[in-house]
């Protein structure tokens, strides 16, 4: 029987939790919460079996599912405090810094950074779902500095619970994250403050959202704790999107206000080629 502990019982460690019971029932899951809400739903939902504080010494695996400001400090501490043959994995959205900053440390082999490509726009425990890195992406940062052997657990967990394993240099997963992820965020949140400033002279201004509105909007429900720490986090490279993205913007204001028809049709045409880049994705 294998020996797992999450800290962060929210929507990705929830579900990982879901997930792992699902494939390895005889397998022993605790957990940790900072919020006493969601550690007595873990516990009454059965995402773990025991609330522990501490990892005990004889672990195999900690998860690390916690808001990305905090990953740095959580991820010294809880090295220190288990045996050496206990392997640490943190899902955090952002890699470059913490892999900078872990780099000399004494127990650098047990440390795996990974980044699973799965969410949604809701939080809490009670978001959880067993599927939820079902047939999901998951970015694996540096994995020649992990223990062969404690790599080789990982890799039997993620492969039971059906993620397709990616390998990604720390800066290069922070840019493109910043372009496909983050910037998606920063516009859906900026798009709903913009029509919720507009109802304030508009009350029926929601009558007419239609579907199109609620699926661009749909990130905006994300939650601002877990957000605006990884939006800092990766600074420079959601700066790099945010005026790539202005940029555009503009020049699409532009056109319309120029009653350019050729401009836009060529923009929208371009825009629609990201139809096949998705669909060969998916």
């Amino acid at each position: 029987m294998k020996k797992i502990h999450i800290i962060g019982l929210g929507l990705l460690g929830g579900s990982f939790a879901l997930a792992l019971k699902k494939v390895f029932p005889d397998w022993e899951i605790t957990g940790f919460d900072n919020d006493p809400d969601h550690m007595a739903m873990a516990l009454e939902m059965g995402l773990v079996s025991r609330k522990l504080e501490v990892p005990e010494e004889d672990t195999d695996a900690v998860i690390l599912a916690t808001p990305v400001d905090t990953l740095l400090g959580l991820l010294g501490k809880t090295l220190e405090q288990v045996g050496p043959n206990t392997l640490i994995m943190d899902f955090g959205s952002t890699k470059g810094q913490l892999c900078r900053q872990m780099a000399t440390h004494p127990k650098r082999n047990q440390y795996l950074a990974v980044h699973p490509i799965a969410g949604t726009e809701n939080s809490g425990p009670g978001a959880a779902t067993g599927n939820l890195f079902d047939g999901k992406v998951l970015i694996i940062c540096e994995m020649e500095k992990t223990d062969i052997h404690l790599k080789g657990l990982a890799y039997d967990i993620f492969e039971a619970v059906n993620m397709k394993l990616r390998f990604m240099d720390p800066g290069d997963h922070d840019l493109h994250l910043a372009f496909v992820s983050h910037l998606s965020h920063v516009s859906s949140f900026v798009l709903g403050k913009t029509v919720l400033d507009k109802t304030k002279d508009e009350k029926n201004i929601f009558d007419m959202a239609g579907s199109g509105f609620a699926s661009t909007v749909r990130l905006a429900k994300s939650s601002p704790a877990m957000w605006a720490p990884i939006f800092l986090e990766n600074k420079e490279n959601v700066l790099e999107a945010m005026d790539s993205y202005i940029k555009h913007l503009s020049q699409f204001r532009s056109m319309i206000a120029e009653e350019n028809v050729d401009g836009l049709n060529h923009e929208m045409l371009e825009a629609n080629k990201i139809r096949d880049i998705l669909d060969i994705k998916e």
